[in-house]
């Protein structure tokens, strides 16, 4: 009895939650169907909690399933940068969209891409609906890219940065399935055949500078691919995550923390891809350049000891983990770069060598 009347007390407040956590309550509370898992929610007894709780899973696997895109509302002409836009397959003939920023003179690339959900100049967290779904966990401000291209820039590298599959300007694909880097693998190799074929770039030596959901993609490339990743100098990766680790989080969040294995069914059922398969913990065994990987270490999203079993796994001793102190705000560590980005610059500078 204990334990239902718990859970009717965390669903009580998890629609609330859910929304302001991002934890797919665009899907959960639009339409009548929404409107009739919150109410389910708000008037739960103990004979419905139950019901409660899986109407509210189906709509959180429905909102976390597929990618939902982000508007590109910065560019680099911002910071005074000439760029041209480009397109180029992926691996598997999607098409990307992205920028590309030359440094005259230099014969060194950065290859850049973008966290789940974001395009590649950040996200509008400062308007709505970004604001209101990510604000309560800390993550109310925006998280502008264009900066990093500056930075980059500026010290001497050429810079291509593109959208991932379903995200920014580039082409839908597999449905819209979030795979959690299985799919987007194929960009991150469709980034490194371009950058290779262009008759400006092709004899450059590359970097990579991915971030979260970019970076487990380029774990799962060097895994499905490692051949591609021959010459690649090095790899910049703030954040990756695991999707099992951070939905365990939400759910948590929204009251319902023990519901993971049961997520994960519902996520199957709608993408035939389960937390097993999207596994960059895993994929970090295939890591085969050096790689520097940062984190805020009291990140609310997530834990700790996602990235540092990841950074266990790479092979090894040429890797470098640096942790963010200070903040539980997983935004923080996007803009890290541009607030300090001597260590990943100096990084870039060693292994370009």
């Amino acid at each position: 009895m204990a334990d239902r009347l718990n859970r009717r007390q965390m669903l009580n407040t998890s629609v609330g939650a859910a929304t302001a956590l991002g934890l797919g309550a665009t899907t959960l509370l639009a339409g009548a169907q929404g409107a009739a898992a919150a109410d389910k929610v708000t008037e739960a007894t103990d004979a419905d909690a139950d019901e409660a709780a899986e109407a509210l899973l189906k709509q959180f696997a429905d909102g976390v399933s597929h990618t939902q895109r982000s508007p590109i509302l910065h560019s680099p002409a911002e910071h005074g940068l000439d760029y041209e836009d480009v397109t180029f397959p992926a691996q598997d003939g999607v098409p990307l969209e992205g920028w590309f920023i030359p440094a005259p003179g230099s014969d060194k690339v950065i290859i850049a891409n973008h966290p789940m959900g974001f395009s590649r100049s950040g996200l509008p967290t400062h308007l709505e609906p970004w604001h209101s779904l990510w604000a309560p966990s800390g993550n109310g401000f925006e998280v502008d890219f264009t900066p990093d291209l500056k930075i980059l820039h500026d010290a001497g590298y050429n810079v291509l940065t593109y959208d991932l599959r379903n995200l920014g300007h580039s082409g839908a694909a597999n449905g819209g399935v979030a795979s959690g880097g299985i799919y987007e693998a194929r960009d991150v190799v469709g980034s490194l055949n371009y950058v290779r074929a262009r008759r400006d770039t092709r004899r450059m030596k590359i970097g990579l500078f991915s971030r979260c959901l970019g970076c487990s993609s380029t774990f799962a490339a060097m895994a499905q691919s490692p051949e591609v990743f021959h010459g690649v100098r090095c790899l910049v990766g703030p954040q990756p995550v695991t999707a099992k680790t951070i939905l365990q989080r939400r759910l948590a969040m929204i009251g319902l923390p023990d519901e993971i294995d049961r997520l994960d069914e519902l996520i199957i059922m709608r993408t035939s891809i389960g937390f097993a398969r999207k596994s960059p913990i895993d994929w970090a065994k295939s890591v085969n350049v050096p790689t520097f990987l940062y984190q805020v270490r009291d990140d609310v999203l997530t834990h700790p000891s996602d990235v540092q079993t990841m950074f266990d796994n790479i092979p090894g001793t040429r890797k470098k983990l640096q942790w963010i102190e200070g903040t539980t705000a997983r935004w923080d560590g996007y803009l890290e770069f541009q607030r300090r980005p001597e260590p990943m610059l100096d990084w870039f500078a060693t292994h370009f060598a």
